[in-house]
Order: structure tokens, then C-alpha cells, then sequence
């Protein structure tokens, strides 16, 4: 059975590169898909659609070695449901979107949830790689154990590249056992002052691994030994967060009202910024996650004037905004790209996809 299941995975593999050396010798652009839960994410869809699915399935899992490979079709509930029973995750938390989520788009999409500012985020998990480049080739990147590092940048590359680089075939992903105890508390209190408290909390050995600030309410998660959580609610005090597991993956999946809610046409932006920076005024509704260094804005319209105006207040404090949901994406999806940092991504893009046939226009 899992001999005939290689052979299929091999041949599937081998079609693939079939297409891709086609499609770069007629410079056809290939608009690299899984399940489809993100198209809405980035800049235009462009090209013929390349459906990833096909080429699916745990490749390796070693549940004391922390280690998961997959390739890049399987999704991400299947993935989810075999560390569940081994009491292990996915410590960066990627939304499930959907159920068609797949692991090369959790990938290739680099999106993280709640726990990403204290478990670290999806490129940090990442120990290994293979790619199919523009000329069909398949090249392996890093390893399916930590200690193998060779390569390690280049996979890790692949995280938030949205397909540009290549079709990313197979991962390997860091794994972390599932917290033996978790608590929340919420506490009433302005933006200014959740940032200051996030911020002191930040510097104490307390387990607080995920963190929520909105309509003057700040949520916190508290994770790990019985012992220490139970000293942490003892010393931050505070009220216990109702059905805090719902509230948390509600956070992660963006199923959360403020998610769902404000004008269709509106507009959503993420802004990053050093965990440390202080309030932003804004004209939005804001949702602050990650201890300050995640801040949800969210508007009922934006043009280019006000786009414009949100990037320049943010890059004042050392951050960058990306417009993550909105109607007109004229303005710019992402930050633009200092010119030194832009030519290196040109590097990249020329060393892996020479015929730019990759999801072309999807970022920038």
C-alpha cells in the first residue's frame, strides 16, 4: 500500500514537472493553488491554476524527534489531527481558513496565530524544504531533523513567499507538545496602558503565550506547568476569561467578530511594530494581538491618501503595514520594499523562476 502510494506520489511529481517545463518554455504564468482558502491574500490572481492537492500525505513523522513531513497537498486538519493524538501541535497556530487548508499554503502564506510572539512564527519551524523550481527540478533544502541545518535559510525563504519561488513539494516542520495546563484572564483597561502592562509583563518569567487587546479589554493566555500558571494567575489577577479556548481560536481562525464585522467594502490592515512602540492614532477600530507587536486596523473605507498616511505613521515607529483585507488593492497589498531589499528579492525570484511564470504579481 505505501509502496503503490510512492509510486502514485512519484508519477504525480513527475507531472508536475512536466507542466512547469512547459509552461516556462512558453512563458505561461502558473497560478499556484491548494486549497484556496487565501486567494483573497496579496495582490492579483493571475494565470492558470495549478491545483496542488493531488500531491498529498504524511511523508515522515517522528513524535519524539518533534519532527512532521508532509507534502504540499495535505491539509492542514489532517496534519492537526495526527499531532492531537500525540498531544503535540503546530506551536505558531496557522488560522484554519477552511477546511481545505492545505500545508504548503500555510507555507507559502507564513501566516501565524496567537501564540506566534511567544512560540516564534511559522519560518522559525520550518527545518526543511523541497521546491520545484522554474526548470521542473526538485531541490531539497535543509533537513527533517534540527541538527541538519544545510540549506536551512533557503527553506526558510519559503516562508511568506506566496508561491513566487517555486511550487514548495514537501516540508518539514518543527513540532512542540501541547501545553499541560492553560488559563485566561482579562483585564479592563485603555490601549496605552495594556501596552505599558504588555510590555513590563514582557520582561518578568511569566508564561503568557498569547495576548489580546480590544474595546478597552485585554485578554491574556497563560501556558505551561500547572505550577507556574497557577503563580501567574496568583500575581497578575485579574478576571478569568469565559470559555477562553473558544476565544482563542475564534483569534486564530479570524472568526472573531472584529474579523467579520465593518463595511464590505471597508478595508482591513496588519501592522507590525516593535512590541514597544506606543499607541497609534489611528481612524479605525484597532485589535492589538502578540503583545503590541500584531495591531489590527480596521477601516470602512480607505484611498490612497489614507493608505499612504497609515504607512507613514507606522514606518515612523519602526514598522510596516500590510493591507490584508480591503476591495482596492491599488494602493498596495504590502509595504513597498527598500531598493536594496527589493533587488535582493529580484535575485531570488531570477535564481528560482527565470520565466517569472510563479504567481506572478502576487506580492508586488
Amino acid at each position: 500500500m505505501t509502496n503503490n502510494l510512492t509510486t502514485d506520489m512519484h508519477s504525480i511529481a513527475q507531472d508536475f514537472s512536466v507542466r512547469i517545463r512547459a509552461a516556462t518554455a512558453a512563458g505561461q504564468p502558473l497560478r499556484l493553488r491548494g486549497g484556496g482558502t487565501k486567494d483573497w491574500y496579496g495582490q492579483s490572481l493571475q494565470g492558470e491554476v495549478f491545483d496542488t492537492r493531488a500531491y498529498a500525505g504524511i511523508v515522515a513523522y517522528e513524535p519524539t524527534e518533534l519532527v512532521i513531513t508532509a507534502r504540499c497537498g495535505t491539509p492542514l486538519a489532517e496534519i492537526e489531527a495526527l499531532l492531537a493524538q500525540h498531544n503535540q501541535m503546530l506551536a505558531f497556530e496557522p488560522p484554519r481558513l477552511g477546511a481545505e487548508s492545505t500545508i504548503g499554503g500555510v507555507v507559502a502564506s507564513a501566516l501565524s496565530g496567537p501564540r506566534r510572539a511567544s512560540a516564534g512564527a511559522v519560518r522559525d519551524f520550518v527545518l526543511g524544504a523541497v521546491l520545484m523550481d522554474g526548470h521542473g527540478e526538485a531541490l531539497r533544502f535543509g533537513g527533517q531533523v534540527m541538527k541538519n541545518v544545510a540549506g536551512y535559510d533557503v527553506s526558510r525563504l519559503l516562508a511568506g513567499s506566496l508561491g513566487t519561488l517555486g511550487l514548495i513539494l514537501e516540508v518539514s516542520l518543527k513540532v512542540l507538545p501541547v501545553p499541560v495546563r492553560e488559563a485566561s484572564l482579562c483585564f479592563e483597561m485603555s490601549e496605552i496602558d495594556a501596552l505599558r502592562r504588555l510590555n513590563e509583563w514582557a520582561g518578568q518569567p511569566l508564561p503568557i503565550s498569547a495576548s489580546c487587546w480590544h474595546r478597552d479589554v485585554l485578554s491574556l493566555r497563560l501556558s505551561g506547568a500547572e505550577a507556574a500558571v497557577d503563580a501567574a494567575l496568583r500575581k497578575l489577577g485579574g478576571q478569568a476569561l469565559d470559555d477562553g479556548p473558544a476565544f482563542w481560536a475564534a483569534l486564530r481562525d479570524q472568526s472573531h467578530a472584529y474579523f467579520s464585522s465593518g463595511a464590505s467594502d471597508g478595508a482591513l490592515w496588519r501592522l507590525s511594530l516593535p512590541s514597544a512602540a506606543s499607541a497609534i492614532i489611528l481612524r479605525g477600530e484597532q485589535l492589538i494581538e502578540w503583545g503590541g507587536a500584531q495591531r489590527w486596523l480596521r477601516m470602512d473605507e480607505c484611498d490612497a491618501a489614507q493608505a499612504a498616511g497609515i504607512r507613514g505613521a507606522v514606518a515612523a515607529a519602526g514598522g510596516h503595514a500590510t493591507l490584508f483585507h480591503g476591495a482596492d488593492k491599488s494602493v498596495g497589498v504590502f509595504h513597498p520594499l527598500a531598493p536594496a531589499v527589493a533587488k535582493i528579492h529580484e535575485r531570488l525570484k531570477q535564481s528560482f523562476d527565470p520565466a517569472g511564470i510563479f504567481n506572478p504579481g502576487r506580492m508586488y
